[in-house]
């Protein structure tokens, strides 16, 4: 049977592990062609070349969101190879929750970096392709944390993933007469996110928060979801959490 998804082209960040990973996996399972973005090259040439072993298409390119040229470069490969990119998933992410008195200023300008700027620069890279195609769809990764202040320690993380979901609304306003704007926040899920911070009393919390964490699966499934509704059809936001989670 075919669906939404068989025979897009979609663009992944952070397509090395946890979300980014069981997406490119299970939406070229569905007959998409993936194209991977992340700086770890071996391990985006491992998946990509296990997608193609199981019958999919998929191409990994080395990318750092933190530069605007290289996210540029992944969607232009994405052209070159296939022609034409049908969906961007902001999905490249970094959680590195501290109390705020104890100024972990660096980890600050990261998330903001590759959290805030991150998705701005993959916008910056697609929204002229989407335009001159007339369709496209952006479906950037945020959190619950952006829906609710993750606190204590999250408040600059939340910050970033606040600003996530303002700049997928306001880019809906801007462009939704013809390209969808997705936002997903995910709760707890299994991922290396947990692994963001520094802190060490914010690590032990961590640990005991995602043992309710559920599979990156079921992100993935969520963004099968909105990919694959019918082109007058946007889903603009989708919350998920592990039924436990009260956060």
């Amino acid at each position: 049977m075919k669906t939404g998804i068989k025979d897009k082209v979609i663009v992944i960040t952070g397509a090395s592990s946890g979300l980014g990973e069981a997406t490119a996996r299970h939406l070229a399972s569905q007959g998409a062609a993936v194209v991977l973005g992340a700086r770890r090259h071996d391990k985006l040439e491992a998946i990509a070349a296990e997608i193609r072993a199981a019958g999919g298409k998929a191409e990994a390119v080395t990318t750092d969101v933190t530069r605007s040229e290289d996210v540029k470069a992944l969607v232009a490969k994405a052209v070159e190879i296939f022609g034409r990119v049908d969906v961007l998933v902001n999905n490249a992410g970094l959680m590195a929750i501290a109390p705020m008195n104890e100024l972990k200023v660096d980890e600050w300008d990261r998330m903001i970096d590759i959290n805030i700027k991150g998705v701005l620069y993959g916008i910056a890279a697609a929204l002229p392709l989407f335009e001159k195609q007339g369709s496209g769809h952006f479906i950037n990764i945020a959190s619950v944390a952006g829906v609710k202040v993750f606190s204590p320690g999250g408040t600059v993380y939340s910050g970033t993933k606040f600003a996530v979901r303002a700049i997928s609304e306001g880019l809906r306003h801007e462009v939704g007469g013809s390209i969808r704007t997705t936002t997903i926040e995910p709760g707890a899920v299994n991922s290396e996110l947990k692994n963001g911070t520094s802190h060490k009393e914010s690590i032990e919390f961590l640990s005991d928060l995602y043992e309710m964490a559920i599979p990156s699966d079921s992100v993935a499934r969520a963004i099968a979801y909105a990919i694959e509704q019918p082109k007058d059809v946007d889903i603009n936001e989708i919350v998920l959490r592990p039924t436990v989670q009260e956060f």
